[in-house]
C-alpha cells in the first residue's frame, strides 16, 4: 500500500481537486490519501482562534460563515449531481454547527487544537464526496481514530500502526482510503496537531505504522531544489536524497518538507517522493537510504534565529561550566542549534525564545549575556560535504558579508553560518554561484 499526501496548494481549488483526482485514479495500487486544508483555510482558522480567546461572538459568526461560503462554493462547482450536492451541503451545515459550538467555548489549547485541525476535516469530507459522486470507491477515515502519536516529537509508531490496523479492518474494503493531515491525539488522549506544515509528517507517520511501499508528497514544485527558488533564479532540482541530508535541509528551512517528516521512516526501507502535482510527469526528489553521490547537494536557510553570548572571564573553562548553561535551556525546553567557544565565551543560536526571559535571568547570574535577533542559520549539505574539495569556496562569503558564526565539522554532511537576516537572501544567491553555476555535475 502507498501513501499519497497532497498539500493545500494542490487541494486549493476545484481545478487542483480534479488533477489529484487524475493522479489517484491513475496508479492502481491501493492507497491511503492524506490530505491538507485548502490553501488559506488553516490561516482563517488562526485568526478565529484569536477571536475565541477575546470571545467576540460577533467576529466568530463573521469568521465560520465566510469557512461555510467558500467550502459550499466549492461543493457548488465541484459536484454536479444535485442529489449528492445536497447531501453534503448537509453534511457541511452540520460540521459548520459543531464548529461554532467548538469556538463559543472557554479558550483552551484543546479548543485550540480542535478549531485549526478543522479544515482537514472539511476538505477530505467534500473531496470523499466528490470522488463518490464519480463512482471512484473510497472511504473517509477520521484521524483522530488512529493518531495517537502520544508525542509529536517521538511518535509511537507501534501504536499507530495497531490502531489503523483496526480501523482499517473495520472499514469497508477500498483501492483507496481518505484521511486528515496535521490532526492528531496526544498522550491524554485529547486532541492536537503536527505543527504547521505538519501533514507530511502525518504521511511519514502512517508510511512507517503500516510498512508502506512507498510515500508520495505532493506539492507545487518539481522536487526539493539545490538553493530556494523564492530568492535565486537558476536553481535545480535535485534527483536522489538520503534521509539524512533531508532531514538536515528540512530542520534548516527547506520549506518543502515538515522538519521532522523523515525521520519516521529512517533506518526502513520505505522511499519519499516528493512529487509536483501540477507537472505529474516530471521526476522529482527521492528520499531514500541510498547515498547516490557525495559532495555539496542543496542549501537552506532558516529564519528566525537569536544568536546568545555568554561571557565569563573566570568560570570557562572551570569545570562543570558548560553542563551548567546547557541545563539552563534544557530546564526551558529550548533546543540550541549551532553553537561555538573560545577561550572566555560561548557563542550559540536558539530559535524558541519564548522563555528567552528566564534564561537570560538565569545565566546573567553567574555570566555577561549578550542577545542579537533577527539572523538566520545558512545550512550547505551533503553526504561527507565536509570532504568535498569545492567546499572552501563557501568560506569566499567572508569577504563580502559579515558571518556571525560558522558550524563547521559537526556532522560530516552539514556546513552552517549565522548572518544577519538581511543578509540571507544575498548570501544564498553568492553561495548558489560559488558552490552550484559552475559545478552542474553537483546535483544528482
Amino acid at each position: 500500500m502507498k501513501i499519497l499526501k497532497f498539500g493545500g496548494t494542490s487541494v486549493g481549488s476545484v481545478e487542483n481537486l480534479h488533477r489529484v483526482k487524475d493522479i489517484l485514479v491513475s496508479d492502481q495500487e491501493s492507497k491511503i490519501v492524506v490530505c491538507s486544508a485548502m490553501s488559506g483555510v488553516t490561516d482563517q482558522l488562526v485568526s478565529l482562534v484569536e477571536h475565541v480567546k477575546f470571545e467576540d461572538t460577533d467576529a466568530i459568526t463573521r469568521s465560520i460563515h465566510r469557512l461555510e461560503s467558500k467550502h459550499s462554493d466549492v461543493i457548488d462547482v465541484l459536484i454536479q449531481n444535485e442529489d449528492i450536492k445536497g447531501t453534503l451541503k448537509d453534511g457541511l451545515s452540520l460540521m459548520i454547527t459543531e464548529l461554532f459550538e467548538i469556538s463559543n467555548q472557554k479558550y483552551s489549547e484543546i479548543i485550540n487544537s480542535q478549531i485549526i485541525t478543522y479544515g482537514e476535516a472539511l476538505l477530505t469530507y467534500i473531496f470523499s464526496g466528490f470522488l463518490n459522486s464519480l463512482q471512484i470507491h473510497n472511504v473517509l477515515l477520521d484521524a483522530k481514530d488512529f493518531m495517537h502519536v502520544e508525542t509529536v516529537e517521538n511518535p509511537n509508531i507501534l501504536k499507530v500502526g495497531k490502531r489503523i490496523e483496526k480501523v482499517l479492518e473495520e472499514s469497508t474494503q477500498s483501492s483507496i482510503y481518505i484521511t486528515q493531515g496535521f490532526v492528531c491525539r496526544n498522550n491524554n488522549g485529547d486532541i492536537g496537531h503536527l505543527k504547521r506544515g505538519g501533514s507530511d509528517y502525518t504521511a511519514t507517520i502512517i508510511g512507517a505504522a503500516i510498512n508502506a511501499s512507498e510515500i508520495q508528497i505532493w506539492t507545487d514544485i518539481d522536487g526539493l531544489h539545490n538553493n530556494d527558488p523564492r530568492f535565486v533564479d537558476n536553481t535545480q532540482p535535485i534527483s536522489h536524497l538520503t534521509y539524512n541530508e533531508a532531514a538536515e535541509l528540512a530542520y534548516f528551512g527547506a520549506k518543502i518538507l515538515h522538519p521532522q517528516t523523515v525521520s519516521p521512516v529512517v533506518g526502513k526501507e520505505i522511499p519519499v517522493l516528493l512529487k509536483n502535482t501540477f507537472d505529474p510527469e516530471a521526476s522529482g526528489t527521492i528520499i531514500s537510504n541510498k547515498t547516490y553521490k557525495k559532495g555539496l547537494k542543496a542549501i537552506s536557510a532558516k529564519d528566525g534565529i537569536t544568536a546568545i553570548k555568554i561571557k565569563s572571564n573566570r568560570m570557562l573553562m572551570a569545570h562543570g561550566y558548560l553542563r551548567r548553561i546547557f541545563e539552563v535551556f534544557d530546564n526551558y525546553h529550548t533546543s540550541i542549534d549551532m553553537i561555538t567557544t573560545s577561550e572566555i565565551a560561548i557563542s550559540l543560536t536558539i530559535d524558541n525564545v519564548s522563555n528567552l526571559d528566564k534564561i537570560i535571568k538565569e545565566i546573567e547570574t553567574y555570566a555577561e549575556v549578550t542577545v542579537e535577533q533577527n539572523h538566520s542559520i545558512i545550512c550547505i549539505v551533503g553526504e561527507s560535504v565536509i570532504n568535498d574539495k569545492n567546499s572552501y569556496k563557501l568560506f569566499e562569503i567572508l569577504n563580502y558579508i559579515p558571518v556571525r558564526m560558522v558550524s563547521y565539522g559537526g556532522s560530516n554532511n552539514n556546513i552552517s553560518i549565522l548572518v544577519d537576516t538581511k543578509d540571507k537572501i544575498p548570501t544564498l544567491r553568492f553561495l548558489n554561484e560559488k558552490l552550484f553555476q559552475v559545478r552542474h555535475e553537483i546535483v544528482v
